[in-house]
């Protein structure tokens, strides 16, 4: 059974970062295979994984919309998308990579979701851990996009829009009753005069805090130089940081896989 994670929250907090560096560590601490998602339009996940997807989820429904009409007569467009969605995983060394993207066209994903999630699902036995990378804000969560997982971590930075918007994800995922196991809150970039601070809106919002990690110069440094997350040193802030998180969540792996 996959252990699922989907890292949320406000555009800016840093969300694909965590969630590359969560599918190194859960690699490099279990030695298991990493399912990442790229579930963000901006598609960066890649870039922090050192690794290019040749085709996304979006190029695939571009390319079923231009040949649906000129499929054989025994291809059904289901066998169809399964196989390019197949196709377009790109492999790599304790960590494969499922790209979104974008439709470039007009039209909604809808279809191409539920083939998606059907696809996901049985995959589910080929890997050990799936990190999702998810769109920023909150439409995802209104389209039910987000398929069910075992848990949601909602970064926030130091800023009011950042707790609003964990609050507000937290409120549209009762409201949508979408199944998450646990939720958590994680603050990313937080200053430690803020950190305090942070922790005590973390408990009026009603969320089980993971910490905050403070700004870290060598994730900076890593950015600007457009590096994989793979460069990152073991001792740096960050690393450390995810690692405990990293730590707290295989915790709970094992009760959910005895109740499975």
């Amino acid at each position: 059974m996959t252990f699922s994670v989907a890292v949320s929250g406000k555009g800016g907090t840093g969300k694909t970062t965590i969630a590359a560096l969560l599918t190194r560590i859960l690699w490099e601490k279990t030695g298991k295979l990493v399912l990442a998602v790229d579930a963000d339009p901006n598609s960066n996940l890649g870039e922090f994984l050192g690794v290019r997807p040749s085709k996304t989820v979006g190029d695939i429904r571009e390319d079923l919309l231009r040949e649906k009409d000129r499929l054989p007569p025994e291809q059904t467009k289901d066998e169809y998308l399964n196989y390019m969605i197949l196709s377009s995983i790109v492999e790599a060394e304790g960590f494969d990579l499922l790209t979104m993207g974008r439709p470039e066209g007009p039209g909604c994903y809808c279809y191409v979701n539920t083939i998606l999630r059907r696809l996901l699902d049985s995959l589910e036995g080929r890997y050990a851990f799936m990190v999702v990378d998810c769109e920023a804000g909150l439409e995802h969560f209104s389209r039910r996009t987000t398929r069910d997982l075992d848990v949601l971590l909602i970064l926030t930075d130091a800023t009011k829009r950042g707790l609003t918007t964990v609050e507000r994800i937290k409120e549209l995922v009762g409201e949508l009753d979408l199944r998450f196991r646990s939720l958590f809150i994680l603050g990313n970039r937080i200053p430690p005069e803020f950190s305090g601070q942070l922790e005590e809106e973390a408990k009026t919002i009603g969320l089980p805090s993971l910490g905050m990690i403070p700004p870290d110069p060598q994730i900076q440094r890593l950015d600007l130089e457009g590096a994989p997350i793979f460069k990152l040193p073991e001792a740096s802030t960050t690393y450390r940081f995810v690692e405990e998180v990293a730590g707290r969540l295989l915790k709970l792996q094992k009760p959910m896989l005895e109740r499975s």
